[in-house]
C-alpha cells in the first residue's frame, strides 16, 4: 500500500513539475483520442489525465498495452518503457470509468497511440555483391542495373529515406566518373564521357562500390552501408553504317537495299527520322534493319541526305543514340547548258587594240561541279552583222573569254553586233546570245560654263548640309557614258575638307555643300578651286586645261561660339584618405574668339571637390571615402569671362583608389548555430568573413584565430582560404547550453586591420535534425523538488492569509457590538 502511494506520488510531483496540470492540454474527460510519442523516450512519462464524473472512480486500461502503458486511479496514463516503432507503430487501446464495485460507468473509448520513429536503424543493401553487363556506347542516363537496400526506419520520415553514391570506380581512368547512379532509386547507368569512352578490348570489366545512406544523406549523423558491384563491357554492334551511294535516275524496280543497322539483342523496332523535314522522304526501313530507297533520286533537285535509324523497346523507348545514315547521290550527264540571260552584253570603246578583252561569257550546266558531266566548251557560230568583215571577235574554248580578232572597231561602221555562241558538254549543246556596244572614246574634256562664280558670304554656324553653290560644265562626249559623265572636285582652298561636290548623274550639275563646320577664326575668306573631270581617262593626247577649272571667294563672317574642352571627359585617380587641399587633377578650356574662361564645378553633391576658377585646377574640398563612392562624378562649366558668358560642359571623373579602413566583420548573420547533445565526436562549422575594403585578387586575405586564450582548450579555429575559415570542437564533454565564441580576424593590409566577433553554437537535443528538449528539462519548468517547495509555500501562504483575515474579523466584532447596519442614519 505504501509503496503505490510512493508511485502515485512520484507521478504527481511530475505531473506538476511537466506543466500537465492545465485544464483542456493536458487533461479533459473521458473520449476517443489520439497521442503521438517519439519511440526511444525515458520511462515513466506522462501521456494524458482523464477525469472521471461521479459514480466512477477509477479507470481500466485494455488492448495493446504490450504491458507498456498504465494508467492511475486518478487517470494518470504513462507508459513504463521505451517505445519502439518497428516493433509495433500503433498501439490500440480501450479505456472505461468504473464505480467502487468495478462496474464500467463510461466507455469504453478508443486511445491510440501512435509511436514516432527516430533514426535507430542502419540501411542495409539485399545483397553484398551485384553483377550485370552494359553495352559499349549505350544511352547515357538509361538504367542497365539497381542495387536496393532497406531501412526499417519510417520511410515517410527522413529517418528511412535513402541516398546512394557510387564512392570507388576501378578502374578511374583521367580521373572521369563512367558510371552515375540515381540516389533515390538504385539506378545505374552511363555517364555521357561513360557512353562515348567504353570499350571492351581496353578494359573489358569495372567495378564499384555503391554507399548508400538514410536521412536522405544530409546529415552528419546518418547511418550507410556499402555493397560492391561488378560490370561486364560488352561489345556495342549498334553502329552507324558506311556512307552509301546511289546513283541519280536508277531506272530498277523499287524499293532498293541500300544498307542495313542492327540493334545489340533481337527484338527491336526500327525507324527512320526525317531529320531534314522533307516534304517527300525517300527511305524506309523494315524491322531486320534493313533500310531501303523507294524511288528514283534527283542530284540536282538534291545531291545528299542525311536521316537517323532509331531502335526502340516493346514500350516505345530509346535503346540508345539515333544512327546517323548518309547517302550521296551519284550524278549522270541528264541536264544540257543553259545561258544566265537571255541576251549578255558588253561594251567596248571604239579606240581598242588588237585582242583586247571585251567580257568573259559564262554558261551553267546543273550537273555536279568539277565533273565531267558539267564541264562546258564556248564556240562562236555566228556575227551580226559582218561588217566590215566576219571574225571580228574571238572566244576561249573553256573560259569564255571574249576578244577583239580583228583591227579596232569604229562605231560609224556599227555601233553594236550580235554574237551567237554554242555552249556544249559531253552529251549537249545550247545557242547564247552576246550583244557587244561600241562606245565612243573620251577624247573631249568637261568645259565650265562660268570660270569665276565671284564670292560667297557665310556666317561660321552655316548648318553641314546647306548647299551655298551651283556650278556647271559641259562634255561633248556621248551622253550617259563615261565618257561624258563629270566630277567635280576641289583642288584649291579647302585643305580642312569643310565642303564637297554633289553630281546629278542626269544633268552633271555640280551642287557645292558645307561638310564640316565653317571656322571664322581659321579662314575667314579663301579662293575656292573646282576641276571637272571624267570617270573614263582621256584618250592620249587629250589633257584638261583651264576651260577644267572654275573658282569662287568664300568670306566667313564670325559668330560668338561657346568655349570648347580638348576632351569630354577628365580623368584621375587619388588616394581616398589624400589630405584636404591636395590636386587631384585639372582641365583645360579654350574660348575660339580668345576671351579669358572661368571654371566652376557642377553636381558636386558631396563637397568633396573645389576648382580654380583661373587655372581649372581641382582640389580636394573635404575627406573621400572610396566605401561611399569609389568613381566621384562633377561637371565642370567653362564659362566666356566678358562678352556673351556662353559656358560648355564637360564631365571629370575620379577614381578613390582603396586604403585599408576598415575592420574585418562576418560576411552575414550567423544565427540558429548548433550542435547534438551528446558530442558523439568533435564537429566543425565553417563561417566566412569579408571587409568594406577593396577585395585583392591575388592574395589571401584573412587571417582567423581565437579570441581569447581561455577558449584554447575547447575550441579551435582553422583557415579554409582567404575569406573562410572552420570553427572545431576539441572534445565531446560540452554541457548542454550556447556558448560565445571569439573570434580574432585580421586582413593582413597595410596598415593591417583586426576586428573580434561573437559566434553563438547551442549543444542541444536533437530529433529529425532540430534542437528538441523532452519535458520537465526545458529551461523555465521547475525541477521536481522545486515543484514541491512552490506547492507547500503555497499552501503555506494561503494559511497565514486566512488566518490574519480570521483575526481581524474577531477584533472588529469585539470594538463595534452593533454592526453598521443596525446604526441609525444621521440626519
Amino acid at each position: 500500500m505504501v509503496s503505490a502511494q510512493l508511485h502515485f506520488l512520484c507521478l504527481l510531483i511530475l505531473y506538476l513539475a511537466s506543466g500537465y496540470g492545465q485544464e483542456g492540454k493536458f487533461s479533459g474527460p473521458l473520449k476517443p483520442m489520439t497521442f503521438s510519442i517519439f519511440e526511444g523516450q525515458e520511462p515513466s512519462q506522462i501521456i494524458f489525465q482523464f477525469k472521471a464524473n461521479p459514480p466512477a472512480v477509477n479507470f481500466e486500461l485494455t488492448g495493446e498495452t504490450d504491458g507498456i502503458f498504465k494508467i492511475e486511479n486518478d487517470g494518470l496514463l504513462y507508459h513504463t518503457k521505451a517505445l519502439d516503432r518497428e516493433t509495433r507503430a500503433v498501439h490500440h487501446l480501450q479505456l472505461a470509468a468504473l464505480d467502487s464495485h468495478g462496474v464500467i460507468v463510461d466507455g469504453p473509448v478508443p486511445i491510440i497511440i501512435e509511436v514516432k520513429d527516430i533514426n535507430d536503424n542502419r540501411p542495409m543493401f539485399l545483397q553484398s555483391k551485384y553483377e550485370s553487363s552494359v553495352r559499349q556506347n549505350s544511352r547515357p542516363g538509361k538504367p542497365f542495373m539497381y542495387v536496393n537496400a532497406t531501412d526499417l526506419d519510417d520511410p515517410a520520415t527522413p529517418n528511412g529515406q535513402l541516398f546512394y553514391q557510387i564512392v570507388i570506380q576501378l578502374p578511374k581512368i583521367n580521373n572521369v566518373m563512367y558510371f552515375q547512379i540515381n540516389n533515390k532509386t538504385g539506378a545505374i547507368s552511363l555517364t555521357p564521357e561513360g557512353s562515348q569512352e567504353l570499350d571492351p578490348v581496353k578494359n573489358p570489366s569495372y567495378n564499384l562500390v555503391v554507399s548508400v545512406k538514410d536521412m536522405a544523406g544530409q546529415n552528419e549523423n546518418s547511418f550507410s552501408d556499402t555493397t560492391s558491384v561488378d560490370i561486364t563491357v560488352r561489345e556495342n554492334i549498334w553502329k552507324a553504317p558506311e556512307p552509301v551511294e546511289i546513283r541519280e535516275n536508277l531506272t530498277d524496280p523499287h524499293p532498293i537495299k541500300i544498307t542495313q543497322v542492327q540493334w545489340n539483342d533481337p527484338g527491336a523496332q526500327y525507324s527512320l527520322i526525317n531529320k531534314e523535314k522533307l516534304p517527300k522522304f525517300p527511305f524506309s526501313i523494315d524491322q531486320e534493319g534493313n533500310i531501303y530507297v523507294t524511288q528514283p533520286l534527283d542530284r540536282e533537285e538534291k545531291d545528299s541526305y542525311v536521316f537517323f535509324a532509331t531502335a526502340k523497346d516493346e514500350n516505345g523507348k530509346p535503346l540508345a543514340y539515333p544512327l546517323e545514315v548518309h547517302v550521296k547521290v551519284i550524278d549522270i550527264n541528264d541536264n544540257p547548258p543553259t545561258c544566265l540571260s537571255p541576251i549578255t552584253v558588253f561594251e567596248v570603246q571604239e579606240n581598242e587594240v588588237l585582242g583586247s578583252s571585251i567580257g568573259i561569257f559564262a554558261a551553267h550546266d546543273m550537273d555536279e561541279a568539277n565533273n565531267i558531266n558539267s564541264i562546258l566548251k564556248y564556240r562562236l557560230v555566228d556575227q551580226t552583222p559582218k561588217f566590215p568583215s566576219d571574225g571580228l571577235f574571238l572566244i576561249d574554248e573553256y573560259e569564255g573569254k571574249v576578244q577583239l580578232g580583228k583591227h579596232s572597231l569604229k562605231k560609224q561602221d556599227s555601233p553594236q553586233y550580235n554574237l551567237t555562241v554554242e555552249v556544249s558538254d559531253i552529251d549537249f549543246k545550247t545557242l547564247c546570245s552576246i550583244q557587244v556596244n561600241v562606245i565612243d572614246i573620251n577624247d573631249q574634256i568637261p568645259i565650265f560654263e562660268i570660270s569665276d562664280y565671284g564670292s560667297k558670304t557665310l556666317s561660321e554656324d552655316t548648318a553641314i548640309g546647306s548647299t551655298i553653290l551651283t556650278i556647271q560644265a559641259t562634255d561633248a562626249d556621248e551622253p550617259f557614258t563615261g565618257s561624258s559623265k563629270i566630277l567635280y572636285k576641289i583642288v584649291q582652298g579647302d585643305s580642312e575638307g569643310r565642303l564637297e561636290v554633289v553630281t546629278d548623274p542626269k544633268t552633271n550639275t555640280g551642287y557645292v555643300k558645307i561638310k564640316k563646320p565653317l571656322d571664322f577664326e581659321t579662314q575667314p575668306v579663301t579662293s575656292i578651286v573646282f576641276q571637272a573631270e571624267n570617270p573614263e581617262p582621256l584618250v592620249e593626247g587629250v589633257e584638261y586645261n583651264a576651260s577644267s577649272f572654275a573658282s569662287f571667294e568664300l568670306i566667313v563672317t564670325d559668330v560668338n561660339e561657346v568655349p570648347v574642352f580638348p576632351q569630354q571627359i577628365f580623368q584621375a585617380n587619388i588616394s581616398e584618405d589624400a589630405a584636404v587641399g591636395t590636386k587631384v587633377g585639372s582641365v583645360t578650356a579654350r574660348d575660339p574668339e580668345g576671351l579669358a574662361v572661368s571654371y566652376s564645378l557642377k553636381g558636386d553633391n558631396r563637397g568633396w571637390l573645389k576648382i580654380d576658377s583661373v587655372t581649372g585646377e581641382i582640389f580636394s574640398a573635404a575627406p573621400m571615402d572610396r566605401e561611399t563612392e569609389s568613381v566621384y562624378r562633377v561637371q565642370v562649366v567653362a564659362t566666356e569671362v566678358g562678352g556673351s558668358s556662353l559656358s560648355s560642359t564637360a564631365h571629370f571623373h575620379l577614381a578613390l583608389m582603396d586604403v585599408n579602413d576598415n575592420p574585418p566583420r562576418l560576411a552575414k548573420d550567423y544565427t540558429g548555430l548548433f550542435f547534438c547533445h551528446p558530442l558523439s565526436a568533435p564537429g566543425s562549422l565553417i563561417f566566412e568573413a569579408t571587409d568594406d575594403d577593396q577585395q585583392s585578387r591575388w592574395r589571401p586575405k584573412f587571417t582567423f584565430a581565437l579570441g581569447r586564450e581561455s577558449f584554447q582548450n575547447d575550441w579551435e579555429v582553422s583557415k579554409i582560404n582567404g575569406t573562410h575559415a572552420r570553427l572545431s570542437t576539441k572534445h565531446t564533454g560540452f554541457e548542454e547550453r550556447v556558448y560565445d565564441i571569439p573570434i580574432l580576424i585580421n586582413d593582413g593590409g597595410q596598415p593591417p586591420m583586426e576586428g573580434i566577433v561573437s559566434l553563438s553554437v547551442t549543444f542541444c537535443q536533437c530529433v529529425e535534425g532540430s534542437c528538441f528538449r523532452p519535458a520537465g528539462h526545458q529551461d523555465g519548468i521547475p525541477t521536481v523538488g522545486m515543484a514541491v517547495g512552490i506547492l507547500l509555500t503555497t499552501f503555506l501562504v494561503i494559511g497565514i492569509i486566512l488566518a490574519v483575515v480570521f483575526i481581524r474579523m474577531r477584533k472588529d466584532k469585539v470594538e463595534n457590538p452593533q454592526s453598521p447596519e443596525n446604526k441609525p442614519l444621521r440626519s
